[in-house]
């Protein structure tokens, strides 16, 4: 069964950083099984959003939102996935959710609904 839990949210004010782990159980992330790991986030009345995947074999994709202030990477050994946050604005602010797909990212990004499996989510406030 897999399973993916989120840790590292929390509050910070504009300007500040965080780094969001994702930690995975079910499969390896080591290459030896393809899979792909992507982080989202839904703030208050909006839709969930994609913002970057990464894929068991080093192969990673960006939303344009997440260019140039957030970096995905992996500790291969841990098996959990990280999503560095940066230069963090009050819009940020939101429930972000890792989740996990057989394969690479794919279209995972553009499309959450091709997730297979979600965490529950950790909450980040960035207060101006």
């Amino acid at each position: 069964e897999v399973q993916l839990v989120e840790s590292g949210g929390g509050s910070v004010q504009a300007g500040g950083s965080l780094r969001l782990s994702c930690a995975a159980s079910g499969f390896r992330f080591d290459g030896s099984d393809l899979y792909a790991i992507g982080w989202f986030r839904q703030a208050p009345g909006k839709e969930r959003e994609g913002l970057l995947c990464i894929s068991s074999d080093g192969k990673t994709d960006y939303a344009d939102s997440a260019k140039g202030r957030f970096t995905i990477s992996s500790d291969n050994v841990k098996n959990t996935v990280y999503l560095q946050l940066n230069s963090l604005k009050p819009e940020d602010t939101a429930v972000y959710y890792c989740a996990s797909r057989v394969g690479r990212c794919g279209v995972m990004v553009q499309m959450p609904g091709m997730a297979d499996n979600w965490g529950q989510g950790t909450q980040v406030t960035v207060s101006s």
